[in-house]
């Protein structure tokens, strides 16, 4: 049963190159990696990515999804809407990084498409497969602010008060506790609903291919 009270989840973005999130397209979605969030995040919920000390941008806010839609991966790879979320690794920037790479065929064998995620000779990321796929389903926003190299600073305090701290993994708050954080981004962008003010950190990166096991990038 969905929950009464809708929760925010905060966490660290390590590396930012417009594929997890990726928020092309006019659309959010958060389709690889995170799959703690991804399993328990519910329609309703907000995902706030916030800097880090590899990004040099601590406790700033790199995107804010408030969740419209949870798909599984076969939902997504499926819908119309969200073929242009298929990475083309020869095409733009902004293509490279799509992150609609998942689905599973009629015999439960996971396919993964050429992508950031795949091995740097094309073949399957097996390690990151099995990371992404641990749990099935991809958030979606059409409900969303994403700063990217833009990130925006929040004001001090907010973060203090709900007893946030810079680290591994993500944090879970009930709305009431983050509503400030919030409503502050609604109010301060609201001009920047659903637009992509800034390339991300990295998007500079994007032919690289990322690998969970060693937790760097070639």
């Amino acid at each position: 049963m969905p929950r009464k009270t809708p929760q925010a989840y905060l966490y660290v973005v390590d590396r930012d190159l417009g594929f997890a999130p990726n928020p092309f397209h006019g659309v959010c979605t958060l389709a690889t990696c995170k799959p703690r969030i991804r399993s328990t995040a519910q329609v309703g919920d907000w995902v706030i990515g916030l800097g880090g000390q590899r990004l040099k941008a601590t406790g700033k806010c790199i995107f804010a999804m408030k969740v419209t839609k949870k798909l599984t991966f076969n939902q997504y790879w499926l819908d119309p809407e969200f073929h242009d979320k298929k990475p083309v690794r020869n095409g733009s920037r902004k293509m490279m990084v799509g992150d609609n790479i998942y689905y599973l065929d009629d015999d439960a064998l996971w396919h993964q498409a050429l992508s950031h995620h795949s091995a740097p000779d094309g073949s399957v990321g097996e390690d990151n497969l099995v990371l992404d796929t641990s749990s099935k389903n991809v958030l979606v926003s059409n409900h969303f602010y994403y700063f990217g190299s833009a990130a925006i600073a929040i004001p001090d305090g907010m973060l203090s008060a709900i007893g946030y701290v810079n680290a591994i993994d993500h944090r879970v708050f009930p709305h009431p506790a983050a509503e400030p954080i919030i409503q502050w981004i609604e109010q301060e962008y609201a001009d920047s609903l659903n637009l992509v003010l800034a390339d991300p950190f990295n998007f500079d990166k994007s032919t690289g291919h990322y690998s969970v096991k060693t937790n760097r990038m070639s």
